[in-house]
């Protein structure tokens, strides 16, 4: 046993050294963002916090993504590693989703005029971030393992049918949103001193990812002896 909680205190270690990196490489972001991107025509200086909300979009998508895929994987073979990262997976989406609709409303005030408007994707958005907060607390409030996993598993595949939807809103609806300008048949539309700051805000959000949901496995990973010990 105190193997195990070794190498889940390994684990927390090796998550706390990569999340301390990529929040570096966050402050590194913002400031090529202030310093090094050119100041968009039409949008100004509020257009700058686009370097943080999309980053963290892709994030959060990213994260209830493979929520939905390790709840498949989990039905299938009844791992309870991979419902630990599924649950990791999900708490650390809803923080990224939380960063993103609350910079979507700052940038969009100046731009669009209103804080908030119930446009596709806008909507979309929002359900999936409810969506798994009730996921969090479905498995808050289940006690027997097997149970919270399987239930789990169910709502966190209905949030991965959600995922594409989002991304397609702005082709399938009117919508507010602009286009995707890196998933263009064409050359992405925007100057390269902006194109290299998103891409490197983009690789350091997923970064960030990787050390929160590898410390936040870690943790319960530990919780998880802790309990198996104590009914022991």
């Amino acid at each position: 046993m105190s193997a195990d909680f070794a190498a889940a205190r390994s684990i927390i270690r090796r998550g706390a050294w990569v999340t301390g990196l990529a929040l570096a490489g966050l402050a590194g972001v913002y400031v090529m963002a202030l310093q090094y991107t050119p100041i968009e025509a039409r949008q100004g200086l509020a257009q700058k916090i686009f370097y943080i909300h999309a980053p963290a979009a892709w994030s959060a998508l990213l994260s209830f993504s493979l929520v939905g895929l390790a709840g498949g994987l989990y039905l299938l073979l009844k791992d309870p590693r991979v419902d630990r990262f599924a649950a990791c997976s999900a708490e650390v989406g809803v923080a990224f989703s939380a960063v993103m609709l609350t910079t979507g409303p700052i940038w969009g005030k100046p731009i669009w005029g209103t804080w908030w408007t119930w446009d596709s994707r806008l909507t979309l958005t929002l359900f999936l971030f409810l969506l798994f907060v009730g996921y969090l607390v479905l498995r808050a409030a289940l006690h027997d393992r097997e149970e919270r996993a399987r239930f789990s598993a169910v709502v966190g595949i209905m949030g991965l049918v959600l995922v594409p939807f989002i991304h397609l809103s702005v082709y399938l609806f009117r919508t507010l949103h602009p286009r995707p300008i890196l998933m263009k048949p064409s050359a992405p539309s925007m100057p390269p001193e902006m194109l290299r700051t998103l891409l490197t805000s983009f690789g350091i959000a997923t970064l960030l990812f990787i050390g929160f949901v590898t410390m936040r496995y870690g943790i319960a990973l530990a919780h998880d002896l802790a309990e198996a010990h104590a009914d022991d």
